[in-house]
């Protein structure tokens, strides 16, 4: 069967609501197609518009009822209100064999029922009927399409728009302390994107937390060069603590092995000699962990390119945003994290620790400048999805 490219766009109900997480569970633990691409967008009413405009026909009096209730919904709860305030939402793109139809089971129907929670909608959908058979309130969560030429058409719709759009959003909230509110990144880590699983939408669920507002998402394949800058001062910190122990550890080794105590001050040497290279050796690790390719093993011209190794970012503001964030992620090692933080329920070791989170403003600035997350290739990218399936 030939790839099939599917989105999901995630109201902004559900994303106030703090159920994004829990969407993103059921999709990625359920749904074999591939997340190629995810953003957040706050359109204006002009957008709003045309995106109704393209709801397709129904193939029934019943289904075009459906039609004129959801074209309703987005010209009242997607487009601004009227005080010119932007809603956000967020923009799924999916991309496998049978993509459309994995997804639409998923997603379930707009007859959400609350008799069952096997779809989304059955879940965290919402239709109140009236007694006189009329719709008191309809919310079906998020918004697809069940086939690939009105999935195709949406998607470059929104990929027009796109071009003209920051892929971090602004202005899009208000805070009681707008002094305090400050923006950081977080690194869904390669572990969790292994194998289908709902892991990488539970870490999105703890986050929700905070009541931090996520005004940036990004899939992305880190290359070697942005994970070497990336962790870059993590390698002076592993030469400083590491080289030293090393040195003192091989001075050990080398007296027992050869039976005679080596010359006083020689561990000093055997930390330039062999605890550098050691150090090094670990940060060639973290790398590879990151992008899947370690620095030495491929050619220094390949490092621009993307890794093989998936990862997630998604940009958080709110007041307090960085103490928030790191509270409920818990320390570096999981083992030493407090229950109930997301290191210490899916982290492994101080590697494979799940997620990363700025530490301070200046380092999400410096990281997110390194991720390129300003960098406009939503449109790029889904362009090309649609070519490779012949859209």
């Amino acid at each position: 069967m030939s790839q099939q490219v599917a989105y999901v766009l995630v109201t902004p109900y559900t994303i106030r609501k703090s159920r994004t997480g829990a969407v993103l569970s059921r999709l990625l633990g359920r749904v074999s197609a591939e997340l190629v691409m995810a953003r957040m967008f706050a359109p204006d009413r002009a957008f709003v518009e045309k995106y109704a405009a393209q709801v397709p026909p129904g193939l029934s009096p019943e289904d075009e009822k459906y039609r004129g209730l959801i074209r309703d919904y987005m010209m009242r709860n997607l487009a601004p209100d009227a005080d010119g305030r932007r809603h956000r939402m967020l923009m799924l793109v999916f991309k496998g064999e049978n993509a459309i139809a994995e997804i639409s089971r998923i997603v379930g129907n707009l007859r959400s029922s609350d008799s069952t929670g096997e779809t989304i909608r059955d879940t965290f959908g919402d239709v109140v009927w009236n007694a006189d058979g009329s719709i008191r309130y309809f919310e079906p969560c998020v918004l697809t399409v069940n086939d690939s030429a009105h999935a195709a058409a949406d998607l470059r719709l929104w990929s027009e728009y796109a071009k003209t759009q920051s892929p971090l959003l602004t202005d899009t909230c208000s805070y009681e302390h707008p002094d305090q509110v400050q923006q950081t990144l977080t690194i869904i880590k390669p572990d969790s994107w292994r194998q289908q699983s709902s892991r990488p939408g539970a870490i999105i669920d703890m986050f929700s937390r905070t009541g931090l507002r996520i005004i940036g998402c990004k899939p992305c394949r880190l290359s070697v060069a942005q994970g070497m800058e990336f962790y870059g001062p993590v390698k002076d910190v592993l030469c400083r603590k590491l080289a030293p122990g090393v040195g003192v550890k091989a001075r050990d080794i080398l007296q027992e092995k050869l039976g005679f105590k080596l010359p006083a001050g020689v561990e000093a040497e055997l930390a330039e000699k062999v605890g550098v290279p050691y150090a090094v050796d670990q940060f060639e690790k973290i790398v590879e962990f990151m992008t899947g390719c370690r620095p030495s093993a491929i050619p220094e011209a390949d490092w621009k390119k993307p890794g093989l190794a998936s990862c997630m970012v998604l940009v958080y503001e709110g007041e307090d945003a960085v103490k928030k964030i790191r509270d409920v992620l818990g320390p570096t090692d999981p083992s030493k994290a407090p229950g109930g933080t997301i290191r210490r329920d899916f982290g492994s070791d101080v590697m494979v620790n799940t997620a990363h989170a700025s530490d301070s403003p200046e380092s999400f600035t410096r990281e997110s400048g390194i991720l390129r997350l300003a960098e406009n290739t939503f449109s790029t990218e889904l362009e090309a999805a649609l070519k490779s399936c012949g859209l």
